[in-house]
C-alpha cells in the first residue's frame, strides 16, 4: 500500500510538474513575443518570433509578400535586420538603399558573392551556370559570353531572327486570335512563347515552336516555370526541412525534381544535336547561335574546356533570362498602357512620326516592318517600358552572401554569412527614391530635352548592376520595343473587365493569373470623294488619331471640374 502511495504521488508530482512546466513555457514565449513586437516598434522593422524567426511573418504575408515587405522597408527607412528559424542558419539584412547596393554590387563586389546557401539552393536546377556561379568560374563564362553576345553576327543575327519571330508568327497567331470576335486569351502566355521561340533560336539554333497557330503544350516551358516557382520553398524553409524532403522525394521536392528532369532533358538534347553537328562538319562557324560559339571556344585545346554538363547549365541559365525577364515585363507594359491610354497615344504618335518620315508611303499596316534604326528613334517607348520595369521589375528581389564581415554606408553591419536582399520592387515604391509621383506611372520621368535619359544603375537595379550587369540588356530592350510598337500599331490591347491582375511569388514577376486581353484592330479610313484618289494611308490617318484622344484628353481635363461641382449638389449624371 505504501508503494502504491508513493507511486501515485510520484504521478501528481509529475503531471503537475508537466502542466506547470508547460505553463511557464508557454508565458516566456507570449512574453518573447511581447518583447519582439516592441524591439519590432522600435527599430521599425519586421517581428522576429521567438525560434522561428520571420518565418510566420513570410507565411503570413505569402499572398502579399512584395507589399508587405515594401511597407516594412518603408518604416524602416529602407533597411532592416532579420533571422529565420533556430539553427537555421539564416539571418541578414533587407535594403533598398541605393549607396548600400552600390557598396555590394561594385565598390565591395568581392565580398558579396551569390554564396554557398544561394547556389546550393539553385543547384540542381542551375548547376554551374553563369547565374550561380561565383569566382574564376563565373569570371570565365561571362568573358566568354560578353564576347559571343557582341559580336557583330550575333547581333546581326539575333535581331534577324527576333524580327522574323515577330512578323512570321507572333502577328500571324494574334491576327488568328482577333478573327474569333470577343474571343479573349492570355496575352502573358503567348509572349512567354513568343520570347521562348526567340531565345532558343538566337542561343541554340533551335525553333521548339510554341508560338504555333495551334498553340501546342511544350512541357519544357511548364517544367521551366515550375522549377523557378519551387526553388523558392527552399528559401523558406530551412535546411533541415527542405534537405530530408529532397532526398526522400516528397512534398514539394517530388514536383521540383521531376521539372528540373524534363528542363535538363531539353537542353542535354539541344546540346546532343549541336555536338553531332559539329562532329559532322568538323565546325560550327556558319552557325552564329551562342551554343555553338560554346561549342567551338569548349574545345580541349581551347583556353577554358566546357564540360557537357556546364553547357548545358549555361543553356538553362540564358534560357532562364531570355525567356521569363522580357516577356513578363512586356504583359505588365501592356497593361499599364491599357490603365493609361493618354501613354498610349503619345506612343502612336511617335511611331506615326517615324513611320511618316519614310519616302514610301504604307498603304497596309501589315506591310509595317520595323528596322533596328527606328526602334533606336522611338524614345518615349522606351521611357514607357523602363518605367514599366521600375514599377514591376522582371527580378523583383536578389540576395547575395557576406563573405567578411562587413559595414554598409548607412552603418548597418553584417556578418560573415549574412544574407543580404535588396528589392528592386521596394525601391520603386519610396519616396525617398523616386519622389512623391514614385506609384505613378510616369514615362516622362525618363525623358530631358527629348532624349532618353539612363537612371542610376543602383537606384533602378532592374538589369542588376556593377560587374554583374545583365549582358543582354540592349537585345532586351530592342526585343521589347519591336514587339510593343508592332502590337499596338495594328491593335488597341483591352484587359478583360474585371480580370483580377497580381503578381506572383517566384523568381521572376508572373502575373498570377495572367493578363486575359482581347485586341481591337486598329481602323482604317478612306477618303470620301467624287473622285477615284489614294487611300488615307495609315501615316496620315494617325494624326488624326493623335488629335482625336489629346482633345478627348483635355476635354476630360477641363470638365472634370465641372462635373465635380454638379455631383456635389447631387445631379445625376
Amino acid at each position: 500500500m505504501t508503494r502504491n502511495l508513493i507511486l501515485s504521488s510520484l504521478q501528481w508530482l509529475d503531471s503537475r510538474l508537466c502542466w506547470e512546466v508547460t505553463i511557464s513555457m508557454l508565458g516566456m514565449f507570449i512574453l518573447s513575443c511581447i518583447l519582439q513586437r516592441s524591439l519590432a516598434n522600435k527599430v521599425q522593422g519586421p517581428m522576429l518570433w521567438p525560434v522561428l524567426g520571420i518565418t510566420p511573418s513570410l507565411f503570413l504575408h505569402f499572398n502579399n509578400l512584395y507589399d508587405w515587405v515594401t511597407e516594412s522597408l518603408i518604416k524602416a527607412g529602407g533597411t532592416f535586420h532579420f533571422r529565420g528559424v533556430w539553427m537555421g542558419g539564416v539571418f541578414g539584412i533587407v535594403t533598398t538603399n541605393p549607396s548600400n547596393i552600390e557598396y555590394m554590387l561594385k565598390s565591395k563586389f568581392e565580398n558579396f558573392p551569390k554564396g554557398k546557401y544561394y547556389r546550393e539552393r539553385f543547384s540542381d536546377f542551375l548547376g554551374d551556370g553563369i547565374f550561380n556561379a561565383d569566382d574564376e568560374l563565373w569570371k570565365e563564362q561571362r568573358r566568354i559570353a560578353t564576347s559571343e553576345m557582341h559580336s557583330r553576327q550575333f547581333v546581326e543575327r539575333s535581331f534577324q531572327t527576333m524580327k522574323d519571330l515577330v512578323h512570321q508568327k507572333l502577328l500571324k497567331l494574334l491576327e488568328k486570335l482577333v478573327e474569333s470576335e470577343g474571343t479573349s486569351f492570355d496575352l502573358q502566355e503567348v509572349l512567354l512563347r513568343f520570347t521562348f521561340d526567340n531565345i532558343c533560336t538566337s542561343a541554340f539554333g533551335t525553333d521548339p515552336g510554341c508560338l504555333a497557330l495551334d498553340l501546342p503544350e511544350v512541357p519544357f516551358a511548364k517544367a521551366f516555370e515550375e522549377a523557378a516557382e519551387l526553388t523558392i520553398f527552399r528559401f523558406l524553409l530551412p535546411p533541415f526541412v527542405w534537405k530530408p524532403m529532397r532526398y526522400f522525394g516528397i512534398g514539394y521536392e517530388k514536383r521540383l525534381k521531376e521539372a528540373i528532369k524534363i528542363v535538363h532533358d531539353f537542353a542535354e538534347k539541344t546540346l546532343a544535336r549541336r555536338r553531332n553537328d559539329f562532329i559532322k562538319f568538323g565546325s560550327l562557324n556558319d552557325h552564329s547561335d551562342l551554343l555553338s560559339r560554346l561549342i567551338q571556344d569548349s574545345e580541349p585545346d581551347k583556353k577554358m574546356h566546357f564540360s557537357d554538363r556546364l553547357l548545358r547549365d549555361l543553356c538553362i541559365s540564358f534560357v532562364l533570362a531570355g525567356r521569363d525577364t522580357s516577356s513578363v515585363a512586356l504583359a505588365w507594359f501592356f497593361w499599364l498602357v491599357h490603365k493609361n491610354p493618354e501613354v498610349e497615344t503619345r506612343i502612336l504618335c511617335e511611331i506615326n512620326e517615324i513611320l511618316g518620315s519614310r519616302k514610301s508611303k504604307i498603304n497596309e499596316l501589315r506591310d509595317v516592318v520595323f528596322t533596328s534604326e527606328e526602334l533606336k528613334r522611338m524614345v518615349y517607348l522606351e521611357a514607357a517600358l523602363s518605367e514599366s520595369l521600375r514599377l514591376y521589375p522582371s527580378v523583383p528581389i536578389d540576395v547575395k552572401e557576406v563573405k567578411g564581415d562587413d559595414v554598409f554606408p548607412d552603418g548597418s553591419r553584417v556578418k560573415n554569412g549574412a544574407w543580404v536582399f535588396y528589392c528592386a520592387f521596394s525601391m520603386a515604391r519610396m519616396e525617398s527614391i523616386w519622389g512623391k509621383d514614385c506609384l505613378r506611372f510616369k514615362p516622362e520621368r525618363w525623358i530631358k530635352e527629348g532624349q532618353f535619359v539612363s537612371e542610376n544603375q543602383y537606384k533602378y537595379a532592374v538589369f542588376n548592376a556593377g560587374p554583374r550587369l545583365c549582358l543582354g540588356k540592349k537585345f532586351a530592350y530592342m526585343q521589347m520595343k519591336m514587339v510593343a510598337a508592332s502590337i499596338l500599331l495594328r491593335y488597341e490591347v483591352k484587359v478583360v473587365e474585371g480580370h483580377k491582375v497580381v503578381p506572383k511569388l517566384t523568381t521572376t514577376l508572373y502575373m498570377k493569373h495572367g493578363l486575359l486581353v482581347t485586341l481591337n484592330p486598329r481602323t482604317r479610313r478612306r477618303r470620301k470623294s467624287s473622285s477615284p484618289g489614294p487611300p488615307l494611308t495609315d501615316t496620315t490617318f494617325f494624326p488624326l488619331l493623335c488629335l482625336h484622344h489629346l482633345l478627348h484628353l483635355s476635354i476630360l481635363v477641363s470638365v472634370r471640374p465641372l462635373v465635380s461641382g454638379i455631383d456635389s449638389l447631387g445631379i445625376p449624371l
